[in-house]
């Protein structure tokens, strides 16, 4: 049987989710594995005032789509017979680089969050109790949950997956049955998230099996206070990536000094073994929005050398996280939704361009340049230009993976969040 891994890679061209929502293109009723678009709007340079960039140069494109790559992109051809894209402005396809499609309400009846207690390990309990029943409609509502995903403009994720006694491996066989029935139109790597705990639960035997999968990412959970052993977890979770070629992604929520110990650690045991060096991530880490300037700085500083990234879902309130800091320092720095309409919130939209928009705000990237710049929290780190103007994407030869919205450019899509109106995947379109 063909692993998650080649089917995604391999997908012929093909049709999934056309139905979400009405936009400039058309589904295609047939695989498709070559076509072009016209009318295509692309960014090509900035306008630039007394050296600051005040305003976005855009043209009209035709681009030729080939077996899931960009073939060509040459002068617009309006009188041809090719797809009107209308003068759509066309972006990298999005990615939720923090999401649980696993366990979602999303797809069922609406249910708010509901009164907690106990913190992190009150939900643990939680979710012993209601997983069981979850499971049973889990595939369903996953696949409900990347059609808004979607529709939203995102063709890939990075989803965590159940790794624990009460689900064993079955949050995670029933997640890779939605991924593979949307596969034309979605791609995901997938983490084995020991959300109870790696020892505190013991769910020891169950990441072992799952890391004999193709999963990609060996995940943790706040080492101190749920298993109460910072050094214990984070050498068994280093172990199990190094083991299996995986790597990693830990959910880090504590903000004292254990979390900064935390961080601390990973660092050195990555700089101990260097193949885990920019396949090592912490989620949340709120220690970076708690701590002093100076040591924020420091850790920084540290993270870039060892090639440590942040996966962030953009707090705001009480909580601002450091990320303009982390950037100064080479930090790959990635967003998502983490939680839609589930027992942990009720509020994820499904769109990382919104997340895209409220880092804008919240660091004062107000400017043409600076509202440019956040769109790479939207699509994994590429934008069609660099700070100088210069265009580097797309290129022939790119994987076909584009949003067309409704914007004149990457400024104003991020600052109105700009609704999207086509999604293409792998050179399939999507809507």
């Amino acid at each position: 049987m063909m692993n998650r891994k080649d089917f995604l890679k391999n997908a012929a061209l093909g049709v999934a989710g056309a139905t979400l929502v009405p936009g400039a293109l058309q589904a295609q009723p047939n695989p498709v594995k070559a076509y072009t678009l016209k009318n295509v709007r692309l960014e090509t340079g900035f306008v630039f005032e007394e050296g600051e960039a005040v305003a976005t140069k855009t043209e009209l494109f035709t681009v030729e789509i080939a077996d899931g790559k960009i073939r060509r992109i040459g002068p617009n051809q309006p009188s041809s017979s090719a797809i009107d894209a209308k003068g759509k402005l066309m972006l990298p396809a999005f990615k939720d680089m923090h999401i649980h499609l696993d366990k979602t309400f999303y797809g069922g009846p609406w249910q708010a969050v509901k009164r907690r207690t106990g913190g992190v390990k009150g939900m643990i309990a939680l979710e012993q109790q209601i997983l069981p029943e979850m499971l049973k409609t889990s595939t369903y509502r996953a696949e409900k949950l990347i059609e808004l995903l979607q529709s939203k403009g995102s063709s890939f994720a990075r989803s965590h997956v159940n790794i624990e006694p009460t689900s064993k491996l079955d949050s995670l066989k029933n997640l890779e049955k939605a991924l593979e029935n949307k596969k034309n139109g979605f791609g995901a790597e997938l983490v084995a998230f020991p959300q109870h705990g790696v020892f505190y639960t013991d769910s020891v035997p169950y990441l072992k099996e799952a890391a004999k999968t193709d999963i990609d990412f060996i995940g943790g959970l706040d080492p101190h206070s749920i298993d109460g052993a910072i050094e214990k977890t984070i050498d068994f979770t280093v172990q199990l990536a190094l083991d299996h070629n995986k790597g990693i992604d830990i959910h880090l929520h504590e903000s004292g000094d254990s979390g900064l110990k935390t961080v601390e650690y990973l660092i050195k045991k990555v700089n101990e073994n260097p193949a885990l060096k920019g396949k090592t991530y912490v989620s949340h880490c709120f220690v970076l929005g708690r701590i002093e300037k100076a040591r924020q700085e420091e850790i920084a500083e540290q993270l870039g050398a060892a090639k440590v990234g942040i996966v962030s879902t953009i707090p705001f309130g009480g909580l601002i996280m450091p990320i303009p800091t982390l950037w100064k320092h080479g930090v790959e720095v990635l967003t998502g939704n983490d939680s839609i309409i589930d027992h942990w919130n009720t509020f994820g939209s499904g769109s990382v361009l919104q997340k895209a928009s409220l880092a804008a705000q919240l660091y004062g990237y107000a400017t043409e340049s600076g509202l440019s710049r956040m769109l790479k929290l939207a699509t994994g780190g590429i934008l069609p230009l660099d700070e100088k103007g210069v265009q580097q994407w797309p290129k022939a030869g790119d994987a076909a993976d584009l949003v067309l919205v409704d914007a004149s450019c990457s400024a104003e899509a991020v600052s109105r969040i700009a609704p999207v109106t086509s999604l293409i995947h792998n050179g399939n379109i999507v809507f």
